[in-house]
């Protein structure tokens, strides 16, 4: 061990004299365990107040103009007179439901909570690179929680621009109601976010490069350490542009200006902006708006692919291809986001453009489908929750990416743009299959992060009830699309054309109603089981990464003693020059053994 090493193990003993308090080990807390369950936690709270969003207007959508008690109780006389849902807070719900999961849920539930908690753990290190910046990165991520819940109770209600925010519904405070002040706390609810993505981001990536213990070359890294590493480094280039669009946004309202706004007319009243565009305003939106797709499935992706090479008993088909398919991705997802604009009015040729590197962009994604499918062929499988979420996940990211090839093509997007067949896309291709592998990384991480076991009957429910409601809400929704039934209408009911459509409506919501309804067994196993689960043993999958060499027990640093030095990749499973079917990664070579092919 270097002297350097030496002294950081003796300032972590020496921290150990220091007695904890509670204020220090659960709240203000530096150790990056503690701060995974922390962004966990959160994620989990603003999943249930996102999912009840949807479940409303979902309510809403099936049964147009009908009183329920439910809205009254949660929306309010204001909102929801008599039970019936106003038409703006339709939208303002649309528009918090898209916000949470999108930032609140999917990126710090995936990123926050699994970058912090493994990389560490799978580098060999004894925690982030900047503890300090770790724990102001997760109080920013609260504090811009807090500050968007916060926008729900405003007296003009909370914003309605829809999860995009386009000027000028976002940029003209008297242009609808929810374009008041709930909108404003909606873009500093957003600013504070992007710096504790920053935050978190520069450690995920000082940590990868400059902590890795000894013998853990790039390429003996995990697949999950590749696609935090990568998405980090995604979110550092790309959050600031909406970070600058924010700003813009806030001087367009509060200060005059006229970035994002021109030639508007309310009321037959000539205001006096000239010379700016909302155009603009998309470029710098959906500049962050599609990396952000991919910060939000890359982790998943990384999760997946562990889980799988774990519960197959085999090792990742292609390493070196996945690797260079996250690059790719990366690459290419900052180069394609012009396809969210072909019909506001881009130069043909353009279009063309993002059509070529949108279509180039399934090719880095299906070498990563072929080879979780390759993985899984003839292997051992073990089909525990944690691989089946894992294999949920690739039926899902493969049906909703065939519909992107649809809408990546300028010409064929024009037809289905706007309407529920996009919503269907997304919500397949990155919503239900983050969500799938944020389910799976919890079911196979518990023990890591709890020492307990979680209830393995409960979790085959919650998976095959949440698998088919997931198809059963988004699957339908593809074909009213193709019908030309728009996304964002509160009611069909005044256009005649899609009175046939209504009952596919309510297919889909008593769809999504189970669904949500079972998301009660999850959490109901997830809380009972940090106090009543069964005790975990220290590596209950028979797992080859450096993770599962450390004490079940929390300790500051991870590991008692030295860091493990690390001998061979991370997917020794099945190797036939052992006895077991798995070989972590601190077993040294035996002499003259030939190195996996990876």
């Amino acid at each position: 061990m270097s002297a350097e090493g030496h002294d950081h193990a003796h300032d972590h003993e020496h921290e150990h004299h220091h007695k904890e308090t509670f204020i220090t080990k659960y709240i203000f807390s530096i150790d990056h365990k503690m701060i995974a369950k922390q962004y966990l936690i959160t994620g989990i709270i603003m999943g249930i107040i996102g999912i009840v969003m949807s479940l409303l207007f979902r309510m809403q959508l099936a049964w147009p103009e009908e009183s329920f008690k439910i809205f009254n109780v949660l929306l309010g006389d204001k909102f929801a007179p008599e039970g019936v849902m106003a038409n703006d807070v339709y939208l303002a719900l649309v528009t918090i439901h898209g916000t949470i999961m999108v930032f609140f849920v999917l990126t710090a539930g995936l990123s926050g909570t699994f970058s912090n908690l493994l990389i560490p753990l799978q580098i060999g290190a004894r925690d982030m690179a900047s503890g300090f910046m770790n724990m102001i990165s997760y109080w920013l991520f609260f504090l811009s929680a807090v500050v968007m819940i916060a926008s729900l109770f405003v007296e003009s209600g909370p914003a309605s621009a829809g999860w995009t925010i386009y000027p000028p519904l976002s940029a003209l405070p008297q242009a609808i109601p929810g374009s008041g002040t709930g909108m404003t706390l909606w873009l500093v609810s957003m600013a504070i976010f992007i710096a504790s993505s920053l935050m978190g981001s520069l450690n995920y990536i000082v940590t990868v490069i400059n902590l890795r213990t000894k013998g853990m070359s790039m390429t003996r890294l995990p697949l999950t350490i590749w696609t935090f590493f990568v998405t980090a480094i995604i979110g550092v280039l790309s959050f600031p542009v909406l970070l600058s669009a924010a700003l813009l946004l806030i001087f367009d309202r509060s200060f005059g200006t006229s970035f994002f706004l021109s030639d508007i007319y309310i009321a037959g009243e000539v205001l006096h902006y000239q010379g700016g565009s909302p155009v603009l305003f998309e470029h710098l939106f959906w500049f962050l708006g599609h990396p952000e797709v991919y910060i939000v499935i890359l982790p998943a992706m990384g999760l997946v692919s562990e889980i799988m090479a774990t519960n197959s008993r085999k090792p990742i088909f292609g390493y070196r291809a996945m690797i260079m398919s996250v690059l790719a991705i990366a690459f290419l997802s900052t180069i394609v986001w012009g396809h969210h604009m072909f019909i506001s009015g881009m130069n043909p040729f353009l279009g063309s453009v993002f059509t070529f590197t949108t279509l180039l962009i399934a090719i880095p994604s299906a070498v990563k489908a072929f080879n979780w499918i390759t993985t899984l062929w003839k292997g051992n499988l073990q089909m525990n929750p944690a691989m089946l979420f894992s294999i949920g996940m690739v039926s899902t990211f493969i049906t909703g990416g065939l519909t992107g090839i649809i809408l990546g093509d300028s010409t064929l997007d024009i037809n289905v743009h706007d309407t529920y067949f996009v919503v269907a896309h997304f919500h397949l291709v990155m919503g239900i299959s983050a969500l799938y592998g944020m389910f799976a990384g919890i079911y196979h991480w518990f023990p890591k992060m709890y020492g307990k076991m979680m209830n393995k009957n409960l979790g085959y429910v919650h998976f095959w009830i949440t698998a088919v409601c997931a198809y059963g809400v988004f699957f339908p929704m593809h074909f009213i699309g193709l019908a030309g039934l728009p996304r964002r209408y509160y009611t069909n009911t005044n256009f005649p054309l899609f009175d046939d459509l209504q009952n596919v409506n309510v297919l889909i919501t008593t769809f999504a109603l189970v669904g949500g309804a079972f998301q009660l067994v999850f959490l109901y196993n997830f809380f009972s089981s940090i106090f009543f689960g069964k005790k975990a043993e220290q590596n209950p999958w028979r797992s080859t990464t450096l993770e599962w060499t450390t004490p079940v027990e929390h300790i500051h640093g991870n590991w008692p003693g030295e860091i493990p030095e690390v001998h061979r990749w991370a997917y020794d499973y099945s190797n036939p020059e052992h006895e077991e079917d798995f070989v972590p990664q601190t077993v040294p070579m035996k002499p003259g053994e030939s190195v996996l092919h990876h």
